[in-house]
């Protein structure tokens, strides 16, 4: 169920919540320059961090790992940055959205216990 096409749309814009939302923390957690930086920094470092760190012969993924990683530490990786952002909405006083952000990962992992048990199993 982890590779319906609905799931994997609401991953990718899961994907992109958790962006925004650690841009929006950035910009509203901090002052003064900080707040440009910090705006930008987050989210291309969890981008970055994202986009290298991967497991071997993933399915859900090209199948290559610039830097392969045990399945667990992706995972851990994923639900930092997915709740990170979740977090961010909710840290800015975006509080519902950073609610709805949160359960829609829950419900996207949810549907995808095919794909947590071959992390697990990596």
């Amino acid at each position: 169920m982890g590779n319906a096409w609905w799931n994997l749309t609401l991953r990718f814009l899961l994907e992109l919540a958790a962006l925004l939302g650690l841009g929006i923390a950035g910009w509203h957690l901090s002052q003064g320059w900080w707040r440009w930086v910090l705006a930008f920094a987050l989210p291309l470092v969890a981008a970055v961090l994202w986009g290298t760190f991967a497991v071997l012969n993933d399915p859900s993924r090209s199948g290559r790992a610039p830097v392969p990683v045990p399945g667990t530490v992706r995972l851990a990786l994923e639900l930092v940055i997915l709740f990170g952002g979740a977090a961010g909405f909710y840290g800015a006083g975006r509080t519902t959205t950073g609610i709805v952000v949160a359960l829609l990962i829950a419900i996207s992992y949810a549907f995808s216990l095919d794909r947590l048990g071959w992390l697990l199993k990596q």
